[in-house]
């Protein structure tokens, strides 16, 4: 049977990378679905080549990258996908005019499709499934949601079966010798907290403006199509105007503004 875990390259799947080097679970395989290098977090990237790539090797583990792959051969990222004239549809989380969220495809198309087209090819079918591993912590037990399994696949959840929250999770990292990986999740996310486009307005501008850059050409796309705007925070302006320069942000408004209920992203 096929025995993976779904590595987000984010604290808690780089927790079970660690727990399956010391032998508390049951997992040799780590598949990561690459949205793109250039639409990932560039700090889960240099986290990946720098520390998880060589602590996987170090200890007999692999650890295996997918690209997005089309049936021509040629690969597709997310970013390209949301950057085609030709696509009517945003494939990201966006807010739409009146406050509500848009569809989002993307984790199917980049995340649960890529991994379960490898699966497949490694010999997983709906008669012998394999086994998925998705780094979801107790404190975010919520997001777990076994109805969502594809018929090769059987989900399961180690850090829930172990007790593991986050905290726990970034402890187990720092023993093992790892510095603790940011938060992974793609730059542009809609699903970032209020905090998250602060520290990126402020920490990583050149990053932050390609955000809005993006909101920009989405919002391009729909003036063509007569469509409203959209946005990538939930307080229907611009990310330039919703995410002022130079202005701490209280606390209080540092709620999430969503969540990937899947489990196959920001883990």
């Amino acid at each position: 049977m096929i025995r993976s875990i779904s590595y987000g390259g984010g604290v808690q799947s780089t927790a079970l990378l660690v727990l399956a080097a010391q032998g508390r679970i049951d997992f040799r395989t780590f598949l990561m679905a690459n949205v793109g290098n250039d639409s990932e977090n560039p700090a889960t990237l240099r986290y990946l080549e720098k520390h998880a790539k060589p602590y996987a090797t170090d200890h007999g583990i692999e650890l295996t990258v997918l690209d997005r792959v089309k049936r021509d051969g040629s690969t597709e990222t997310l970013m390209q996908r949301l950057a085609r004239p030709d696509i009517r549809s945003i494939d990201i989380p966006v807010r739409m005019a009146n406050g509500a969220p848009g569809n989002r495809s993307c984790t199917a198309d980049f995340k649960i499709k890529v991994i379960g087209k490898e699966l497949k090819r490694r010999g997983a079918t709906e008669a012998t499934p394999a086994v998925i591993g998705i780094g979801i912590s107790v404190d975010e037990i919520h997001r777990a949601n076994n109805r969502r399994t594809e018929p090769h696949e059987v989900i399961t959840y180690p850090l829930l079966d172990l007790g593991l929250r986050r905290t726990d999770c970034a402890r187990v990292i720092r023993e093992a010798g790892l510095p603790v990986p940011p938060k992974s999740s793609c730059f542009f996310c809609p699903f970032h907290r209020p905090e998250t486009w602060h520290d990126q307005r402020r920490d990583e501008p050149e990053l932050f403006e390609k955000s809005c850059q993006l909101e920009d050409l989405l919002n391009e796309r729909r003036d063509e199509l007569g469509k409203d705007h959209v946005f990538l925070t939930r307080f229907n302006r611009p990310l330039r105007e919703a995410i002022p320069d130079g202005v701490d942000l209280l606390p209080m408004f540092d709620a999430a503004d969503g969540a990937c209920d899947s489990g196959w992203c920001m883990t």
